[in-house]
């Protein structure tokens, strides 16, 4: 962001209710509802997370307040949360994001990419993670480890097939010399410039992270 979001108390609300909800507790980094709130508040998860822990842990008194007001009735929260939602500008440039010029960082990463809107930069770097895994005659539709990631992102076998055959182009030790067409090469390049020289331990890594944004 040019100017950092601002962190506003009402935001423990909606936190606060993501940590309520079973299994009661701080939530994985990536998981859904942290990120579509990362989204919504424009707040890095890792920064949302790190509020979460701050509950656990009942840091401040004003956190006190709050949990004692609404931990055991989840029922009053959610109306709490609903009004907070009403309130105009919520979770755009108005209200919470006045003089605040907004410029994404980590919500690109989950946006839809224009060249394929099924897909985003998080599930190419999932599929890279994969491509790492795999060697070039395994990168079939029949390979297990390809079927149980399609699954995953909910897309089509024959796309992750495709993505993998684009990532070989991208790979300079295969030295592929005939062209890739797919318009899904420059944003296989852009994650293989982000990652691919990278130790594939830390890539492993974060794919495991993110992946859970995917689980349902």
């Amino acid at each position: 962001m040019a100017k950092n979001s601002t962190w506003h108390d009402d935001y423990w609300l909606l936190l606060m209710q993501i940590y309520l909800k079973k299994p009661v507790g701080v939530k994985a980094l990536y998981n859904r509802d942290m990120v579509n709130l990362s989204l919504e508040l424009h707040i890095a998860p890792e920064a949302l997370q790190s509020r979460m822990q701050q509950i656990a842990r009942l840091e401040t008194p004003r956190i006190e307040r709050i949990w004692q007001t609404y931990h055991n009735d989840t029922r009053k929260l959610k109306r709490a949360v609903s009004m907070l939602r009403k309130m105009s500008g919520f979770g755009t440039a108005g209200l919470f994001y006045d003089g605040v010029e907004v410029e994404e960082t980590f919500e690109k990463d989950f946006r839809p990419l224009p060249e394929d809107e099924r897909l985003t930069p998080v599930m190419l770097t999932i599929l890279l993670d994969l491509y790492f895994q795999l060697t070039p005659s395994t990168m079939v539709s029949t390979t297990p480890e390809v079927s149980k990631t399609a699954r995953l992102l909910k897309l089509p076998v024959d796309l992750v097939v495709d993505i993998l055959q684009v990532y070989q182009h991208c790979d300079p030790y295969l030295k592929r010399k005939d062209h890739c067409l797919s318009p899904l090469l420059s944003p296989c390049q852009q994650i293989w410039q982000r990652f691919g020289n990278i130790d594939t331990t830390v890539l492993e890594k974060y794919a495991d992270e993110i992946r859970e944004y995917f689980k349902r």
